[in-house]
């Protein structure tokens, strides 16, 4: 879905003009949106106010992180933390937050892209509306490097939404119900490559939450409607025009610092069902934990999960902290060795930020992809990397324009605080073993 797909040749001036056309068409409409959501107090991240996202949200949380732009990965963003309602201080969760490739292989073998690393992901940065971030800011980005000759692009958008019932419970009496809408954070970019438009988007839920997604949208090039091989799927009328199906493998790189340490612990989850024996009345699941102390090639599977465990940090029932994993729906793509598993643990090496055709400078034997670095090193600092895979069998409704796709995951508080940190005041002495009041 790029440039001519009989040569799938890119080429970096035609590119660049592309994006200083569109640049300079949307400039005119980008700037702040006129409401703003309301900054949190006493900020904590290590940077300027200019690089500073802060917001309480209006069901008490409040999120702190620090953001950059680089220049092949994009938005990155740092020393992330949250503070829910009644605890007495922040909890720092994420160090780094980042893509970590988007690796783009077409169905007929001509040709593959990583969008990061080969095709100026970053250089894309596009300027976005007010109306593009309704109730929020718009907030200046420079980008290194940069094609046009002014470098700042209007381009990230930090707002707040609604996401529906954070909860809903009926109370010991008919006509009492707890319920409470979820509010989100929500921090992201537009970065045009080729014919594609990709919106990375960020979700700070309220409840802890973290959900990072990837939505494809655009256009279909027409000029890869020749998918003479038969591969392709017919678009327009007909079937002489096939538009040559591909995947989108996107990577997401995860740097975790769980109540400020990166000493955290990495653990999976598998469970078994076993039928029933005599004297059950149903089937038995029996839930087995494997420390992972080495880096690792993990594979997605039913009754299968990972946490991040804080090595420091316990919430106040005296339980250690953690995030569990939550992976997305996603196709595996088996054609190259970095996209056959799910998610890879490595152990921290600065050098090792692309999981694929990474530009670093790693060492002899070090390998450009995230596979190779899983080597058995032991886990004193370890990095999550997501893959999350989708194929795309263009359709009719495609065009015009094409409708976003999302591919992502989250990352969910498991035990980070002793309750929902939503929990209404009157629930707040349910904790644990409770029986009703008399």
């Amino acid at each position: 879905m790029r440039v001519n797909s009989n040569t799938k040749a890119r080429t970096r001036a035609a590119a660049a003009l592309t994006v200083a056309a569109l640049a300079a068409g949307a400039t005119a409409g980008a700037g702040p949106a006129t409401a703003q959501p309301k900054a949190a107090p006493a900020p904590a991240a290590a940077c300027s106010a200019a690089y500073r996202i802060e917001q309480k949200l209006s069901s008490g949380t409040t999120w702190r992180m620090c953001w950059r732009y680089d220049g092949k990965a994009g938005l990155v963003l740092e020393n992330i933390s949250y503070q829910p309602k009644g605890e007495p201080k922040q909890i720092k969760v994420l160090n780094s937050a980042r893509l970590g490739q988007i690796h783009v292989p077409y169905d007929d073998g001509n040709i593959e892209y990583d969008d990061l690393t080969g095709f100026d992901f970053a250089q894309g940065l596009m300027n976005l509306a007010p109306s593009e971030c309704p109730g929020g800011t718009i907030k200046s980005v420079k980008v290194p490097d940069s094609w046009n000759e002014d470098p700042n692009v209007k381009g990230l958008c930090t707002t707040t939404r609604s996401r529906g019932h954070a909860y809903r419970m009926q109370g010991d009496t008919a006509n009492k119900v707890f319920q409470a809408e979820g509010k989100d954070l929500l921090v992201y970019t537009v970065n045009q490559v080729g014919w594609y438009e990709y919106m990375t988007e960020w979700r700070f839920q309220d409840d802890g939450a973290i959900t990072m997604n990837v939505g494809a949208t655009g256009s279909l090039s027409w000029d890869d409607y020749d998918a003479g091989d038969g591969r392709g799927w017919p678009i327009g009328k007909g079937a002489s025009a096939k538009s040559t199906s591909h995947s989108h493998n996107a990577f997401w790189r995860l740097d975790f610092a769980l109540d400020g340490s990166t000493k955290n612990k990495v653990e999976q989850y598998d469970s078994t069902v076993a039928a029933p024996v005599r004297g059950q009345r149903a089937p038995t699941t029996k839930t087995t934990r494997t420390k992972v102390s080495k880096e690792l090639a993990g594979d997605s599977k039913n009754y299968r999960w990972w946490r991040m465990v804080s090595a420091t940090g316990k919430n106040k029932d005296g339980h250690a902290r953690s995030y569990e994993i939550v992976p997305g729906p996603t196709t595996k793509y088996p054609g190259r060795s970095y996209t056959k598993h799910d998610l890879y643990v490595t152990q921290y090496n600065k050098c090792e930020l692309f999981a694929s055709h990474n530009p670093g400078n790693c060492g002899a034997g070090a390998g450009k992809s995230v596979d190779k670095w899983v080597n058995g090193q032991a886990l004193t600092h370890p990095v999550m990397w997501m893959n999350i895979g989708f194929h795309h069998i263009a359709r009719d409704e495609d065009q015009q324009p094409m409708p976003v796709h999302w591919q992502g995951f989250s990352i969910a508080p498991r035990d980070v605080t002793a309750m929902n940190p939503l929990t209404p005041a009157e629930l707040g002495w349910q904790n644990g073993h409770w029986q009703p009041r008399g």
